[in-house]
């Protein structure tokens, strides 16, 4: 997938644990592990929005676009 999550290095930059990251946005590590792996297919705004809140960041600082080259961009719409 070409959306790279970086909470660690915003993690490491505040010098904060994800148990106390997760625990401060009100979600379970193990859903935090999975955002932070690449795992997960979607992320609510307000998930994103207390994230960046307690990381105080934006979006693009914990979230960065790579082109790995495959377009699936067409059936992503067709979906919608």
């Amino acid at each position: 997938m070409p959306i790279i999550i970086n909470v660690d290095v915003m993690l490491a930059k505040r010098k904060m644990r994800s148990n106390e990251l997760a625990e401060r946005i009100g979600i379970t590590t193990a859903n935090l592990s999975i955002l932070k792996t690449g795992k997960a297919k979607a992320i609510r705004f307000s998930t994103l929005d207390a994230i960046c809140a307690v990381l105080e960041c934006q979006p693009g600082d914990i979230m960065e676009y790579v082109d790995d080259g495959t377009d699936n961009r067409q059936s992503m719409l067709e979906a919608v």
